[in-house]
């Protein structure tokens, strides 16, 4: 953590510029949307993507004002996504604070997010780079078809692990690899330059929501979340579809999940299910497979400050607490 703290504290000068673009491109003459928006931007996380935007344009060039516009788009395009998502997933709290959908309903919640999505484009012609304007369109329908990936998931119950990859490539690794790429164009990099790095940038993100995926199977006393939430809404992650597919009784398991309307009492079977028959631990060896076969790709890149720091981003995500 403190590694990633240190990026945070060298890119600080950047980070404020970034979020300076995002919060004057939010302002409206609306009061009502000026104070949901205010609030929001108030929990700002880790930035892992903007960051990522960022030490791309440093590996490949200097970073420039495209560089920082690239990355507020890019953020605000994922705000976007996280407050829709909120409202599909009637989520209630959001890093322990209160979601828009919570607060406002979920007809204010849509046209918020909506209204960061316009934004997002807007910035992104500021940069006069088709590439990247053409980048967040892409993400845009990636985001949106990984949605739709995992509820056909869910309703056709896919058990496999190849269904469960390609989702979350789609779900939550199309970002990762957009950030990477966003960062190198904003610089002029060739194509042919980053591409390894957009492969990078997906196991990046395959890892990232694997170790979300995780956390579903322990309760998170903080902020008061239960285990169990994907489960309750269908949605069957890597260390269950590991103990399905290899444990005795996968089987069995499999029809319970099938039945669907899990109680408490199933949901908790389950997460016990995975956990005794290897899940978890299958998890994080897929995780480190990936990570050595990240390792191998920035091997192809000369010794820099940014390499150092894209793997210092990939041992924080298998290895953060939340």
């Amino acid at each position: 953590m403190e590694h990633l703290d240190k990026i945070q504290s060298n890119l600080a000068p950047q980070l404020a510029a970034m979020n300076q673009i995002i919060s004057t491109t939010l302002l409206t003459s609306n009061e009502m949307m000026n104070g949901i928006v205010t609030s929001y931007l108030q929990q700002k996380g880790k930035q892992i993507r903007p960051i990522l935007v960022i030490i791309s344009a440093e590996m490949f060039g200097e970073i420039n004002d495209n560089t920082l516009y690239a990355g507020a788009s890019l953020e605000m395009l994922h705000n976007a996504s996280l407050i829709h998502d909120d409202i599909v997933d009637e989520t209630m709290l959001r890093r322990g604070v209160p979601t828009i959908n919570s607060m406002w309903g979920n007809h204010l919640a849509v046209l918020v997010g909506d209204y960061f999505v316009s934004k997002a484009l807007s910035v992104g012609i500021r940069t006069g780079k088709t590439t990247i304007v053409a980048s967040l369109s892409e993400l845009g329908e990636e985001l949106s078809l990984g949605e739709v990936d995992q509820i056909c998931n869910v309703r056709e119950h896919h058990f496999d692990e190849e269904s469960y990859i390609r989702m979350i490539s789609k779900k939550t690794a199309s970002l990762f690899m957009n950030c990477v790429k966003m960062g190198a164009e904003s610089v002029n990099a060739s194509a042919e330059t980053y591409a390894p790095m957009i492969e990078f940038a997906r196991l990046l993100g395959l890892c990232f929501q694997i170790k979300d995926d995780i956390f579903d199977y322990y309760a998170d006393p903080r902020i008061g979340k239960p285990t169990g939430n994907d489960l309750r809404e269908g949605k069957v992650t890597l260390p269950l579809l590991y103990a399905l597919n290899h444990a005795q009784q996968g089987e069995e398991m499999k029809h319970l999940i099938m039945r669907g309307d899990l109680n408490s009492e199933e949901i908790a079977l389950l997460i016990d299910f995975a956990k005794q028959n290897g899940g978890i631990e299958y998890a994080y060896e897929r995780m480190r497979q990936m990570q050595v076969e990240a390792e191998k790709i920035l091997a192809q890149y000369p010794d820099s400050q940014a390499k150092e720091n894209f793997r210092i981003i990939f041992d924080y995500i298998i290895s953060r607490n939340k």
